[in-house]
């Protein structure tokens, strides 16, 4: 049976714990304020930039860039958005696991082509001897920038323009809200012209209903083009990728941020509970400790 020393030590050590796990959710709490902001801000340019290049991919022939150029998905890169450190609740093992669905799904005679971004899925992958296109780790410690956005894109349109794949998809945590995150799995290129599907877990969900009507009806104005399509694709498609890819990026630091924050809050708690349970016990240990030492007294004062 565990002593009074045995106790006081694991309360104690719960208690440093406990410090620790408070400390980590006030420090997660005042990084999701600044990682939500920017994950506001950076939502309406993205969802413009996407809805004026459908509308302009509708008008204009396909083979006037080579990122409008339709193939079928023989061949396909998957970009897995994960966090580069643990304790943050399912935030990691739900992507991942989102991941391997999809990638089981799309096994068709080929093996798809991986890109992971985050520690945590390159290591995922890297156990399971998968090979890894690319990878880029520590982005989210250091803070997500624009050029780490533009580096990845650079890398995708590289080859999805040399046609060493046919499709590109991200697979990453939405930001819904400080205790929901939206698994998301979205085609990145090529860009079409009707609206797309994005899977939300495992049910698909068409783009209008995911960010709103609005989107749906202003991808029916029509506009006035300058400048004539080969001249517009250029500039804008890939500074779409990048702004695509930033996004991305953005929600799964906010996503992570706010999974850290919930998930250190639970266990700050949990450390209260255990330490009630064992201050009770460890009283109890005292109060029998106490009334067997006045039993011995007790008992040698009538035996004189």
């Amino acid at each position: 049976m565990p002593t009074l020393i045995d106790f006081r030590r694991r309360i104690r050590s719960v208690k440093n714990t406990q410090k620790i796990t408070r400390a980590m959710k006030l420090v997660s709490a005042a990084k999701l304020r600044r990682a939500q902001e920017r994950v506001f801000n950076a939502r309406p340019y993205a969802g413009q930039m996407l809805t004026v290049l459908r509308s302009l991919a509708q008008r204009t022939e396909a083979h006037a860039h080579p990122l409008l150029v339709k193939r079928p998905e023989k061949r396909i890169l998957v970009l897995v958005l994960s966090g580069d450190k643990g304790l943050c609740g399912p935030f990691n093992t739900n992507v991942l696991r989102l991941a391997e669905r999809f990638l089981a799904a799309r096994t068709n005679g080929a093996q798809p082509q991986l890109i992971a971004i985050g520690k945590k899925s390159r290591d995922y992958f890297r156990r399971r001897q998968r090979e890894l296109v690319a990878e880029h780790v520590n982005l989210f410690l250091r803070g997500v920038d624009y050029s780490n956005a533009k580096e990845v894109a650079a890398h995708v349109i590289d080859l999805y323009r040399t046609e060493q794949v046919d499709a590109v998809y991200l697979i990453y945590n939405e930001f819904k809200s400080v205790l929901a995150q939206r698994l998301i799995t979205e085609k990145l290129l090529p860009i079409e012209g009707v609206l797309p599907t994005r899977t939300e877990g495992d049910l698909a969900v068409p783009e209008k209903e995911a960010t709103g009507k609005e989107e749906a009806e202003e991808t029916q104005v029509d506009y006035l083009y300058e400048q004539p399509p080969a001249e517009l694709f250029g500039r804008l498609l890939p500074r779409h990728v990048e702004v695509q890819i930033f996004r991305a990026l953005l929600e799964s630091n906010a996503a992570e941020h706010a999974a850290r924050m919930t998930a250190m809050d639970a266990a700050t708690t949990n450390a209260s509970e255990m330490i009630d349970r064992l201050t009770l016990h460890m009283n109890k240990v005292r109060q029998a400790q106490i009334t067997r030492e006045l039993i011995e007294i007790v008992s040698g004062a009538a035996a004189l």
